[in-house]
C-alpha cells in the first residue's frame, strides 16, 4: 500500500504542473459579432461599398438623367440602384475615389407595381431616343432579424448550453448534469505543513487514546495484518456539539500522515434521485485511490437516520437509498486497503442498525464534555493569543465554567477579548471573564429595562429563596453569585456551581428539584402572591420530576421500571408504551413529588427566614451580590461536599 502513494503523488503533481488552457469565450463572442455585422451588411460583396440613402423624387431623376446603370427591387418596397461608372462624382462628390467597389443609392418606392410600370415607360422612351435600357431585377428582400431569430439564435443557444454543461461547474447541481454526482469532499493531504496534530488538542485523553490505535494502523498496518488481524473499517465519534470531534478526526488524519477526506452528511442529499449514492460511490473510489486515506463524515445522522422510523416517507426515498449505499461501500470494499471511515454525531440513538454493527463503525469512541482537568487545558489553548494581566487564574476560571464544551470556552475567551477592548483596557483582566461567562450563560445586561419597586422586591425575593435553600441543603449546588438586574429574557439570574459527578441518586435530584421550587415558595410565603417569574424553574422541576418517575424508576408507586426508549422506536409513533392507566399514575407521582418539595422549600425558608430577608433586601439595595455576602449572612455552608467527603473550597 506505501507503494503507491509516490506514485499517486507524482500524478498530482503532473496534474497540477499542466498549463491551464485559455479562456476563448471572448474569441467566440468577437466571431459572433464579426458573423452577425457580415449578414446585416449584406454579404461579403458588400464591405467597402458605398451607399447613400435617397427620396423617391430624387431617383427618378437620376434615372431620367442616365445615372442609373443597373437597378434591383426588392418586394418589401425598396430599390437599389447601381450608379454609372461616370456619374459616381455627380452623386458621392469626393467619397467616390476612396472605397472600392459599385456605389448604390437606395430608396424607397410607392409599390413594386407602380415602380414597374414607371421604369417600363422609361425604358421605352431610351429605346425610342436610342440609349440603353436599365438593367431591372426584381428580388425578394432578406429578413435578417427573423433569420437569427429562427435559424442563428437557436442553434448558438444550443451549443452554448452544450459547452456550459460540459465544463460547468464539476460539484454539481443544476448547472452541470454530468458533474452533478461527483463528490464535493474537502481534502486535506498528508503534505499539508499546517496539519492538526494530537498537540493541538486540547483534554479529550480518553478519546485520544482510543482512536491513537486507528493511528497505529494506518502507520503500520502490516504489523497487525501478519498475525491475521483486520484492520478496523470505521469509528464513530459520538458527543455533545462542540466538544471536538471534527478536531480529533483532522488530528488522527495529521498523526497518521495520509490524505483525509471531510464531508457533511447534508452534502450526500441532492434534489436529483440517486445523487446522494453517487456520490457515496465516488467518495469512496477517490479515498481508495489515495489509500492508505481516512474519510471522514460529520453529522451522519443526516443520511444514516433507522430506516423504517419517519412514516411520512415512503422506503425508496433518497436519505434511505445514499444509507443503503453507503452501508454497500463500508461491507463491499477490501479488507486491508487502507482506508478507514470516521464519523461523528451528537445524536447515536437515531442511527440505523445496520450501521453501527461490527464490520462497518467497528468502535464508538465517546468524547464527552471536558472535566476540571481538561477544561484547564482548554483554557491554556485559548489563553496564548490573548493579552492578558497577572489577575487571570486559569484553575478558578476551569471552575467557574462546569458543562462548557471546547466551543463554549473558546466563545468565553473571545467574549472577554471583545468587552476588554470596549472598555479600552490594555489587557484581558480577571473580571473580563467573568462578564464574558455571565454574557454567555445569561444574556446581555438590560441596565435600561424599568421596573417597578414591587417588581424589583419580587425578583429579590425569588431569587433569595433560590440562595437560601442551595445554600442549606448537602446537595444543593454552591452559590456563585446571584444578580436582579434582567439578563437575555429573564428579569433575574443565580450562578451555581454544579459537582461534576457521573452518578446521581435520588438525593441529589431531590436537593435540586428543592433548590428550583424556592423561588415560588419564597414567594408564596413571604409576599402571599404567585407570579410568572418561576416559569423556567418550573418547567425544569416538572420535566425532572417526570423523568424520576418514569425513566429512573425511582418512584414508590412504579419503582424499578422505566419507560426511556433509547432506539427511538416511538419517535414518530402514535402510541406510548404504557397503558393510560400506567399514566395516569405518572402524573399522580409527579404531582406528588413536586408538592412534597415545595413544602420541603417553604420549611427551610421558614427555618432561614431572617437570612432570607436578608439576602433580599441586600439584592434590592447593591442589585448584585456574591458567595461572600450570602456567606456573612447566612453563615458557612453547612454541606461542601464532593461525594461523602467534606472539603473546603474558596469560591471568591
Amino acid at each position: 500500500m506505501d507503494n503507491n502513494q509516490p506514485s499517486n503523488n507524482n500524478q498530482d503533481n503532473k496534474n497540477n504542473n499542466k498549463p491551464k488552457r485559455p479562456n476563448l469565450s471572448w474569441l467566440y463572442l468577437a466571431i459572433m459579432l464579426v458573423l452577425f455585422f457580415f449578414f446585416m451588411s449584406g454579404g461579403k460583396g458588400s464591405f467597402g461599398q458605398l451607399d447613400k440613402g435617397l427620396s423617391y423624387t430624387k431617383l427618378q431623376a437620376y434615372i431620367e438623367n442616365n445615372v442609373v446603370e443597373k437597378l434591383v427591387v426588392y418586394d418589401d418596397n425598396h430599390v437599389v440602384a447601381t450608379v454609372r461608372p461616370e456619374s459616381r462624382k455627380l452623386v458621392f462628390g469626393e467619397l467616390a475615389d476612396q472605397k472600392e467597389g459599385d456605389p448604390t443609392i437606395t430608396a424607397q418606392i410607392p409599390s413594386v407595381t407602380e415602380f414597374s410600370q414607371y421604369m417600363t415607360e422609361q425604358n421605352q422612351l431610351r429605346k425610342e431616343a436610342g440609349k440603353s435600357v436599365i438593367d431591372l431585377t426584381f428580388e425578394r428582400s432578406r429578413d435578417y432579424l427573423s433569420l437569427i431569430l429562427w435559424q442563428i439564435l437557436p442553434l448558438a443557444i444550443f451549443i452554448l448550453f452544450f459547452v456550459w454543461m460540459s465544463r460547468g461547474m464539476k460539484g454539481g447541481g443544476m448547472g452541470n448534469i454530468f458533474g452533478v454526482g461527483k463528490v464535493k469532499a474537502e481534502v486535506i493531504d498528508k503534505d499539508k505543513k499546517d496539519k492538526v496534530t494530537f498537540k493541538d488538542v486540547a483534554g479529550l485523553e480518553g478519546a485520544k487514546m482510543e482512536v491513537q490505535e486507528i493511528v497505529e494502523f494506518l502507520k503500520n498496518p502490516k504489523r497487525y495484518t501478519d498475525l491475521g488481524g483486520k484492520i478496523p473499517k470505521g469509528a464513530l465519534l459520538v458527543g455533545p456539539p462542540g466538544t471536538g470531534k471534527t478536531l480529533l478526526a483532522k488530528a488522527v488524519a495529521g498523526e497518521a500522515n495520509v490524505p483525509f477526506f471531510s464531508m457533511s452528511g447534508s452534502d450526500f442529499v441532492e434534489m436529483f434521485v440517486g445523487v446522494g449514492a453517487s456520490r457515496v460511490r465516488d467518495l469512496f473510489s477517490q479515498a481508495k485511490a489515495k489509500a492508505p486515506s481516512i474519510i471522514f463524515i460529520d453529522e451522519i445522522d443526516a443520511v444514516g437516520r433507522a430506516r423504517g422510523k419517519n412514516i411520512m416517507s415512503g422506503g425508496n426515498d433518497e436519505r434511505e437509498s445514499t444509507l443503503n449505499q453507503l452501508l454497500t461501500e463500508m461491507d463491499g470494499f477490501g479488507t486491508n486497503s487502507g482506508v478507514i471511515i470516521l464519523a461523528a454525531t451528537n445524536r447515536a440513538d437515531v442511527l440505523d442498525s445496520a450501521l453501527l454493527r461490527a464490520g462497518r463503525f467497528d468502535r464508538q469512541i465517546h468524547v464527552e464534555l471536558p472535566d476540571l482537568q481538561e477544561r484547564k487545558e482548554i483554557f491554556g489553548v485559548h489563553l496564548k493569543p490573548l493579552k492578558t494581566d497577572d489577575s487571570i487564574d486559569i484553575n478558578f476560571l476551569a471552575k467557574q465554567t462546569p458543562g462548557f464544551s471546547g466551543a463554549d470556552i473558546a466563545n468565553v475567551c473571545n467574549e472577554a477579548a471583545l468587552i476588554a477592548a470596549r472598555n479600552n483596557k490594555k489587557a484581558v483582566g480577571k473580571q473580563d471573564f467573568m462578564d464574558a461567562v455571565d454574557r454567555i450563560i445569561g444574556g446581555l445586561e438590560r441596565k435600561t429595562k424599568i421596573m417597578t419597586d414591587e417588581e424589583k422586591r419580587s425578583i429579590a425575593y425569588h431569587e433569595a429563596g433560590h440562595a437560601t435553600i442551595s445554600w442549606m441543603l448537602r446537595w444543593g449546588n454552591p452559590l456563585v453569585k446571584v444578580t436582579i438586574v434582567p439578563r437575555g429574557m429573564a428579569l433575574g439570574a443565580a450562578w451555581y456551581l454544579p459537582e461534576e459527578r457521573q452518578l446521581t441518586n435520588i438525593d441529589h435530584i431531590q436537593d435540586e428539584l428543592c433548590s428550583l421550587l424556592g423561588g415560588r415558595a419564597a414567594e408564596q410565603l413571604f409576599l402571599n402572591q404567585t407570579s410568572t417569574g418561576a416559569l423556567n424553574d418550573l418547567e425544569r422541576a416538572t420535566k425532572q420530576a417526570y423523568a424520576m418517575v418514569a425513566y429512573y424508576g425511582m418512584s414508590k408507586a412504579l419503582p424499578d421500571i422505566s419507560f426511556y426508549d433509547s432506539q427511538g422506536r416511538y419517535e414518530y409513533g402514535f402510541q406510548k408504551p404504557y397503558s393510560d392507566k400506567t399514566a395516569e399514575l405518572i402524573d399522580n407521582e409527579a404531582k406528588q413529588i413536586i408538592a412534597q418539595q415545595m413544602e420541603r422549600a417553604k420549611q427551610v425558608l421558614l427555618d432561614n427566614q431572617e437570612g432570607h430577608h436578608k439576602i433580599a433586601e441586600l439584592l434590592i439595595e447593591k442589585e448584585v451580590i456574591t458567595t461572600e455576602d450570602v456567606e456573612k449572612i447566612l453563615g458557612p455552608r453547612p454541606w461542601k461536599s464532593r461525594g461523602d467527603e467534606i472539603i473546603e473550597e474558596n469560591l471568591s
